[in-house]
């Protein structure tokens, strides 16, 4: 097998392995706040402690990886993930919500060095299995779909006192196991001169349009699925559906997310990345109108799923197109500026979530929404026509 194909195997079993302990945080986490805070607009809040860890760290992650390699960056975040979950385990057996937070903020550190699978299997692959290397390896997270729901439904009353607990505790074995497979990666380390070339200063990097495109898909596909996503157990808790019912809205979100990176990287490649993102801002437009037509649990059911499939093609085509932007020695300081602003983006979106569900309802938090797809739909079309001018004045 060539190396390209294992270390894309082997990101991709490392994502299954992110995306089971993401979905499980995110089908307790909520619940959890709502039970341990006395403010119940605040029961979101350990959610996004949990992005303000990643978003702190999405930037010293990259530039520590650029030096030490991806294999043993990875492994410190994982690591770092047993130690979240130890954390958030102590807090719920404590109940105590601002040690929750703190727990959280853990767990977000070790999720800031995992969303970096994506650019890692790109960074190791040819130019022609880029976009597929990158969609490859998240369609890891459909297992994470699967079996985060799952151990979210067979450990949330495992201890009868503590509700909860079980599903933290579970997300250090979901770790420890990461760590494991991750010893089969093999990424060469950036050469001395690669390591110690400044490049491009990011201010001319980020100037260009590629990036400012690629950017904002990621940001506002990351934000919007995000808010959504974080306040649905809550509303279908107050429309009155129980909690396996929630799980299950979640597994099919995340199979919409994840079950299309089997071909998204083969659409890029034949329809062009800028189509692909565009056809994924319709998704997410679908979305809101399905989530906006009622609150059984079909439309929380079939919005849901389709915000996942709307994500996936903005993300993907984001990563994608953001790979057109650096050269290797630009990687770490222009992959960390993107995830940085995405993470920066969820953060907000997470504490939102709460607020808006809390003081305006479900459709308030779908509304909110539309404005920000509207101006990435704006931003891709005027890619899209600089690229035909370009390509015209060329021939």
């Amino acid at each position: 097998m060539q190396k390209q194909y294992l270390n894309t195997l082997v990101l991709s079993c490392t994502q299954a392995t992110l995306q089971t302990t993401g979905v499980t945080m995110v089908a307790v986490t909520g619940l959890t706040g709502f039970a341990l805070s006395d403010n119940k607009a605040l029961a979101t809040l350990p959610l996004t402690f949990y992005v303000l860890g990643s978003a702190m760290t999405t930037i010293p992650a990259s530039f520590l990886m650029k030096r030490v390699g991806r294999r043993i960056g990875f492994q410190l975040g994982t690591a770092v993930g047993v130690l979240g979950s130890i954390a958030c385990s102590f807090a719920v057996y404590m109940a105590h919500f601002w040690m929750l937070c703190a727990g959280m903020m853990v767990m977000g550190v070790y999720t800031a060095f995992g969303k970096y699978y994506r650019f890692a299997a790109a960074d190791a692959a040819s130019v022609n299995f880029r976009a597929k290397a990158i969609s490859l390896t998240l369609a890891g997270g459909i297992v994470g779909g699967i079996t985060g729901p799952e151990m979210a439904k067979r450990t949330h009353d495992l201890f009868a006192d503590y509700p909860y607990l079980g599903s933290y505790m579970s997300l250090g074995f979901v770790c420890l196991l990461a760590m494991l497979i991750l010893t089969r990666l093999d990424i060469p380390k950036l050469s001395e001169k690669e390591i110690h070339d400044p490049g491009r200063p990011l201010a001319k990097i980020m100037r260009q349009p590629e990036f400012l495109v690629a950017v904002l898909a990621s940001m506002l596909s990351y934000g919007i699925m995000n808010l959504m996503m974080t306040s649905t157990p809550l509303a279908m808790r107050a429309h009155d559906h129980p909690f396996n019912d929630a799980a299950l809205v979640l597994e099919w979100h995340v199979f919409g997310m994840y079950g299309p990176s089997f071909f998204t990287g083969s659409l890029i490649n034949r329809f062009g990345v800028l189509n692909v993102i565009l056809i994924g801002i319709a998704l997410m437009f679908v979305c809101i109108f399905t989530a906006l037509s009622g609150t059984e649990f079909m439309h929380f059911s079939v919005a849901l799923f389709v915000l996942g499939v709307g994500w996936n093609f903005m993300y993907v085509g984001g990563a994608a197109l953001l790979t057109e932007c650096y050269t290797p020695s630009e990687r770490a300081k222009t992959q960390a500026a993107n995830d940085f602003l995405v993470f920066l983006t969820m953060a907000v979106s997470s504490l939102s979530s709460g607020l808006l569900l809390n003081k305006a309802g479900w459709h308030a938090v779908n509304m909110g929404s539309a404005p920000f797809l509207l101006l990435s739909t704006v931003a891709t079309m005027w890619l899209v026509l600089k690229r035909r001018k370009a390509a015209r004045l060329q021939h």
